[in-house]
């Protein structure tokens, strides 16, 4: 008996003492993270910035703004609290401490948990639709709660103002199937119908303050560093270890795992919603859409539950390297349950990867090729991976065999990637020279070149972009610009983002401490590129030369909208030698693009919408009188159905898939249905058929 007991005294001192240590290593973890990441930044960062008083002002309003930036949570209390640390963030980030981080945490946890409270105690009552009140949800225009009273009715108007959006919606319904010629059920009461709008608010926010509830205390800390960071630039960021590997697969377009992608469920189970296909998982033929996870093992090892897990964490568990099994559990919709081994492997996400078609105008004969590129990927890990440079080139050489007589390459919505890709691409179309002009905070610029005289592509180019064109999009678009090398069309101006930016692996400044790694890395901006006349395309982007009106034209969605951003300005420009193939007719196909684009009842269309749009995003105070609020939604809907078919189907637009392609194509399903989707948004695109105008002047 003294031995067992001996035995569970001995236990219990060893789980504390390990517990004490676990304990003391997080917290020199965390120390750690924010102390190398601010001397990182010091030492490598293209700014020069002082840590002091100011350098904290600007952290904490940042941090705030991410804390509670929809005002829902905090009171005015809360902030003056909090406000008492507004000068001592740069200390505490030098020192390691995060006694503002902890407060703010502990605060907004509890007031979430209020907040549920006052969201139950409003839930299960009638609202009064007929008394004229409002709703304001632009948090510019508000304050922060007063006190406990306040929020407390701010949170009952934001319920009622949700339980009035789906009532609203099932008295629309219910009026459409009363006039349909089906037989319909009786129609309910207006009590009835409120009683079944506050039953669907009830489950959205509900499942609502579940996920709250599953954010982390390390995530919350991970925006409270970033709110840090962010003071130097909007593109300096901590990683942690996760979300680094999340970025790599985002820049590679490829992973290490079974190929299925899963969302997680409001009653806590995850599901797949789709099957990759060349994944392990489509290659086995086992695992279904609409299939549910319930465990996961590694190997030989015990089954870990992932129900009530979070979809990032679920992930992780499943994911892992090539050649390694794992054994889901899984739930086939009819409640059937068995075990699936899979075997990992490489799985490219399709959606990542250069892509091409022909397009053509029917009123002509000239062909013309279309190259869709969503972003400049590379493989991080991986020199002789896969790359945009070399599959962009591959998409020219299919497209030669089309013996297409001119290429559209289609940058609209890439956000950028590898500044050697695009440099390397850029030579595709020119004989060697000056693609980019790179500075770092000291030293004098640095110029990529193209060292290949051979042109790959030398016929007539448009490059079509938009206000969400950034970083490598604009490089590549500002350079053949500047070369007069294509004719770029598009939004009145790119994102506007002029800066490079490398990773730094914090774990190599703690090279013998192994039971602290890994901390996670810092993406930081190290340089800025200029183009090769000189400018920045930092804050002003490229400047199409035909400008044609776009939807988000008018909203603040650029690099100039951020804080914080770094300044424009500009260098000596660098020798260069302007294309001559097609300069003859580019000023004529560019003045009579313009003509088109002027006389054009959709792009007329496109530019009202735009206008509409800010108006909209501008006023987000709503009646929760319901007869209002009907009367105010009539008028918006009515306005809003003038551009509701905007884009149409063009029926001169042919388009076809390349012969070379259509092997693969067919070979998968769910390749055929994304193809045919992918094909049917194309053929109503006004942009592309316009590029297909401009090509044809250009020869």
């Amino acid at each position: 008996m003294k031995s067992k007991i001996f035995l569970t005294v001995s236990t219990l001192v060893a789980l504390l003492v390990f517990g004490s240590w676990t304990f003391k290593v997080i917290e020199e973890k965390e120390s750690l993270v924010i102390k190398l990441m601010l001397q990182g930044l010091n030492r490598s960062h293209y700014k020069t910035v002082s840590i002091d008083d100011d350098f904290s002002q600007k952290a904490f309003d940042l941090y705030l703004e991410r804390l509670d930036g929809n005002k829902r949570f905090l009171l005015q209390e809360d902030i003056a609290q909090l406000t008492g640390y507004r000068d001592k963030l740069d200390n505490e980030a030098q020192e390691g401490t995060y006694q503002a981080f902890e407060l703010s945490a502990d605060l907004l946890e509890m007031r979430i948990k209020e907040a549920q409270k006052y969201f139950e105690k409003v839930i299960d009552k009638p609202f009064d639709f007929t008394k004229d009140e409002s709703v304001e949800l632009d948090p510019e225009k508000m304050a922060f709660a007063a006190n406990k009273k306040d929020l407390a009715d701010r949170w009952r108007k934001i319920v009622k103002y949700q339980t009035l959006l789906r009532l609203n919606t099932l008295l629309k319904d219910q009026e459409k199937a009363q006039t349909s010629e089906a037989t319909v059920e009786e129609a309910k009461s207006m009590e009835e119908l409120e009683v079944q709008a506050r039953e669907r608010v009830k489950k959205t926010f509900s499942d609502y303050f579940i996920r709250l509830g599953k954010i982390s205390r390390k995530d919350r800390r991970t925006t409270y560093i970033n709110s840090i960071a962010n003071v130097f630039d909007p593109h300096t960021t901590y990683f942690p270890p996760k979300d680094k590997e999340e970025f790599d697969i985002d820049m590679s377009g490829q992973l290490e795992g079974i190929g299925a992608q899963l969302q997680e469920q409001t009653d806590g189970n995850i599901k797949v919603t789709r099957i990759i296909p060349g994944g392990p998982a489509s290659r086995d033929g086992t695992l279904k859409e609409e299939d549910l996870i319930l465990k996961v093992a590694q190997g030989d090892e015990e089954p870990v539950s992932i129900v009530d897990m979070r979809i990032s964490d679920a992930v992780r568990l499943i994911r892992g390297k090539k050649g390694t099994q794992v054994n889901l559990t899984i739930q086939k919709p009819d409640g059937s349950t068995q075990v699936l081994p899979l075997t990992r492997d490489i799985v490219e996400i399709a959606a990542t990867y250069a892509k091409s078609l022909t397009v053509q105008d029917e009123n002509s004969p000239k062909k013309f090729g279309y190259i869709h590129l969503p972003r400049f990927y590379f493989n991080l890990n991986d020199a002789n991976g896969r790359s945009c440079s070399k599959d962009v080139a591959k998409e020219i050489e299919k497209l030669q065999a089309e013996n297409v007589r001119g290429i559209i390459l289609d940058l609209r919505n890439n956000g950028g990637g590898s500044l050697n890709d695009v440099v390397k691409m850029a030579g595709l179309f020119i004989e060697e020279g000056p693609i980019v002009q790179v500075k770092s905070r000291s030293g004098e610029p640095y110029i990529y070149r193209d060292q290949d005289p051979s042109i790959q592509y030398g016929g007539p180019l448009v490059i079509l972009v938009n206000s969400f064109s950034a970083s490598a999009s604009e490089i590549m678009a500002a350079a053949m610009q500047d070369y007069k090398r294509a004719v770029i069309i598009g939004s009145p101006s790119t994102y506007g983002k002029g800066s490079v930016q490398r990773f730094l692996d914090l774990d190599r400044f703690i090279p013998q401490r192994r039971d602290l790694m890994p901390l996670g890395a810092v993406k930081l901006t190290t340089q800025k590129y200029y183009r090769i006349n000189g400018g920045a395309t930092q804050l002003k982007g490229v400047v199409p030369d035909i400008i044609v009106p776009d939807t988000y034209s008018y909203l603040d969605m650029g690099e100039k909208d951020n804080d914080y951003s770094m300044a424009w300005d500009e260098i000596d420009a660098v020798n260069y030698k302007s294309w001559v193939s097609t300069g003859v007719f580019r000023k004529k196909a560019i003045k009579e693009s313009k003509q088109r684009i002027s006389d054009n009842p959709t792009f007329a269309l496109v530019e009202e919408n735009a206008q509409r749009y800010k108006s909209v995003r501008e006023d987000r105070n709503y009646s929760l009188n319901l007869k209002t609020y009907q009367q105010e939604r009539k008028d918006e809907e009515t306005e809003a159905n003038k551009y509701k078919d905007i884009l149409k189907e063009i029926p001169q637009l042919k388009v076809l898939n390349l012969a070379d392609d259509m092997p693969t194509i067919e070979s998968d399903t769910t390749k055929i249905k994304t193809n045919e989707k992918w094909l049917k948004s194309i053929k109503k695109d006004p942009y592309v058929f316009e590029a297909i105008q401009v090509l044809q002047d250009l020869r």
